[in-house]
C-alpha cells in the first residue's frame, strides 16, 4: 500500500515537471537581464539668474500612455511608437523628469526651497509640466539614418495663492544620437533633456522674479 502511495506522488510530479517545460522558454524571455539607465540633472545655469524668496513646488508631469512607462520609446514614423529591447529607465519618464527638474532648481542656487507636493512642501509657485515629446525617431523616414531624440516640455507657472497660470511656454530640442546603440540613444536623451531643463529653469526663475517684482 505504501509502495503504491509512493508511485502515485512520484508520478504526479512528474507531470507537474513535464507541464512546466513549457514555459521555460518564456521564463527565460521574462528573466534576461535588461540595462536600466538613468538620466541627470541640469547643473550650470546663468550667473545673472536673479535670485527668489519663494518656495516652489514642482508637480509630477503628464504624458499620454506611450510616454508614461519605464520603456523607451522609439518612433519608426509618426504614426507608430515601439520601444527599445532590453532597455528601461529606472522609472517611469515623468517621474524621473519631476526629480531631475527639481534638482535642476536645487542646483541653481536661485530658489530658497523646491519640492513635489508629496512632502508637504507650502508652494508659493507651481511648476507644472506636460511632457509633450520623449522619445527617439527615425529623421524622415530614413531606416539608415541614426536615431534622433526629441524632447519637449510644456511648462507652466501658476501662483499657488492666485491658483492662476502667470505664464505658459514650450521647450524642446532634437539631438542625433552617435548611433542606435542604447547607450548611446539615452545620451542623446540625457542631452536633449539637459537643455530643455536648463531653459525651463532659466526662465521659470526669471518669469516669477518678474511677476513678483
Amino acid at each position: 500500500m505504501i509502495k503504491t502511495v509512493f508511485t502515485a506522488v512520484q508520478l504526479a510530479a512528474l507531470t507537474i515537471a513535464l507541464a512546466g517545460c513549457s514555459g521555460l522558454a518564456s521564463l527565460t524571455e521574462v528573466t534576461k537581464p535588461v540595462d536600466n539607465y538613468v538620466l541627470t540633472p541640469k547643473s550650470t545655469f546663468d550667473s545673472g539668474l536673479p535670485k527668489l524668496k519663494f518656495q516652489i513646488v514642482v508637480e509630477q508631469p503628464t504624458a499620454t500612455a506611450s510616454v508614461d512607462t519605464d520603456r523607451i520609446a522609439v518612433q519608426p514614423d509618426a504614426l507608430q511608437v515601439q520601444y527599445l529591447a532590453d532597455a528601461r529607465w529606472v522609472d517611469r519618464a515623468p517621474l524621473i523628469v519631476q526629480a531631475l527638474l527639481i534638482e535642476s532648481f536645487e542646483n541653481s542656487d536661485r530658489v530658497p526651497a523646491v519640492g513635489s507636493s508629496t512632502i508637504g512642501l507650502r508652494a508659493d509657485f507651481l511648476i507644472v509640466t506636460d511632457i509633450r515629446e520623449f522619445q527617439a525617431f527615425v529623421p524622415d523616414g530614413d531606416p539608415n539614418a541614426p536615431l534622433h531624440v526629441d524632447v519637449r516640455l510644456n511648462i507652466k507657472i501658476v501662483d499657488a495663492f492666485e491658483d492662476r497660470i502667470i505664464a505658459s511656454r514650450s521647450f524642446e530640442e532634437v539631438v542625433p544620437a552617435v548611433s542606435d546603440a542604447p547607450r548611446d540613444v539615452v545620451e542623446a536623451f540625457d542631452e536633449a533633456l539637459g537643455d530643455t531643463m536648463r531653459d525651463s529653469v532659466e526662465w521659470s526663475i526669471r518669469q516669477i522674479a518678474r511677476y513678483a517684482g
